[in-house]
């Protein structure tokens, strides 16, 4: 029996993209300064852990050369890791920018693939860092044409249970294992509601559970509101999510979620 891990504190990521068509501008930064600048107020906020990205994975989007993704996330890792006392989570699939991330300062890899790209499970076994196994139906440019499941809580659950089962066949330790059920990556609304409805389920894996559904589409679709107006859903969606089992939430604004979970941590006891 796998153990539970459920975290004294739920932990807050920041989402630092440096993408120049990521879907909100709020974790967008293309400029190295820039990128450094909003770092440094996602670690005054309080964030615990900063993810980057040089590759966009929202609805539609179009995939980058490993070579563009390099420019763009390795000279900010490298400047982040000297400059602040805070664990870099590289928000990749490739095994080559996983590998040079790490070397850069990474130690932490959130891979939307769950390392089943060419050579990614063996680089993140070698690497002996953290690693995010995500759950996506199809990839970012298809993944919300139709997407269809027998029952999506058993279907992400087993999913996860084979990645998870294959990392630890290929050596990756329990203790380096995260899951998140991807909200939003092949997802109808009600398939995400689902999600969020059963996060227990997928907290009994025994790993600790990430989540990120900060400004979503689904909050659109559920406030009819663009991606500037959806703060107070965005709040609403993480104390949900760590009620029912979530480790990490991943998000856009770290300080108000900072404040909405010590409450909620408050007040839990």
């Amino acid at each position: 029996m796998r153990r539970v891990q459920r975290r004294e504190r739920c932990l807050v990521m920041g989402v630092l993209n440096v993408t120049p068509d990521s879907f909100y501008h709020g974790g967008r930064s293309t400029e190295i300064s820039a990128a450094l600048d909003h770092a440094a107020r996602l670690v005054r906020d309080g964030a615990d852990i900063l993810d980057v990205g040089g590759e966009s994975t929202r609805p539609g989007a179009e995939p980058v050369s490993a070579q563009t993704e390099l420019d763009r996330v390795i000279p900010v890792i490298e400047r982040l890791h000297r400059e602040f006392d805070l664990p870099v989570s590289i928000d990749t699939r490739r095994a080559q920018v996983m590998r040079e991330a790490v070397a850069a300062g990474a130690t932490m890899i959130n891979d939307v693939y769950a390392l089943r790209g060419e050579g990614a499970l063996e680089a993140a076994t070698e690497l002996k860092v953290q690693v995010c196994l995500m759950h996506m139906l199809g990839a970012p440019r298809t993944m919300q044409e139709a997407p269809t499941y027998n029952d999506v809580v058993v279907d992400v659950q087993q999913f996860l249970n084979e990645r998870i089962d294959a990392c630890l066949t290929a050596g990756i330790a329990e203790t380096n294992i995260i899951v998140d059920p991807g909200f939003g990556f092949g997802k109808t609304l009600e398939h995400n509601l689902s999600l969020l409805r059963n996060l227990d389920e997928i907290a009994g894996l025994g790993f600790p559970v990430l989540v990120g559904m900060s400004r979503k589409s689904m909050l659109g679709q559920i406030l009819d509101k663009g991606v500037d107006q959806r703060l107070y859903g965005s709040l609403a969606l993480a104390v949900l999510a760590r009620q029912n089992g979530a480790a990490i939430i991943r998000v856009h604004d770290v300080a108000p979620t900072v404040d909405t979970l010590t409450v909620l941590e408050a007040v839990s006891g």
